[in-house]
């Protein structure tokens, strides 16, 4: 029941809590941005239109246009959870974004978060 809760969740609620967490380590909400759309394939116009309009979080997911392949490559932990054995797919993309935007907040470069 309580992933139901964060599925329903405000997709633009919780993207102003990831740009506020890289925004605080000295990152930007462009590279934010950049990160979203590697993992989801939403065009900045897209996402830009997200966070006009209530979307849940699960749709927005949901209805990602191309998930990026190499997305997979995704490992490690974030909340305390390995991102690659979460069972529930929905999540998984979840931790994905969270893993992420972590990743970025610490410092790597885009080219590491991007899996190039």
């Amino acid at each position: 029941m309580e992933n139901e809760k964060i599925y329903q969740m405000d997709f633009s609620k919780v993207y102003y809590l990831l740009v506020n967490k890289a925004e605080r380590k000295g990152r930007t909400r462009q590279e934010v941005d950049e990160v979203i759309r590697w993992l989801t394939g939403y065009s900045q116009p897209e996402l830009e239109g997200m966070l006009e309009r209530p979307v849940p979080y699960e749709v927005f997911f949901r209805d990602a246009p191309e998930p990026n392949e190499n997305r997979r490559l995704i490992k490690g932990v974030v909340c305390g959870v390995r991102v690659e054995d979460v069972k529930e797919p929905l999540m998984q993309e979840i931790r994905y974004l969270d893993k992420l935007v972590d990743e970025l907040a610490r410092g790597k470069t885009m080219d590491k978060i991007l899996r190039k």
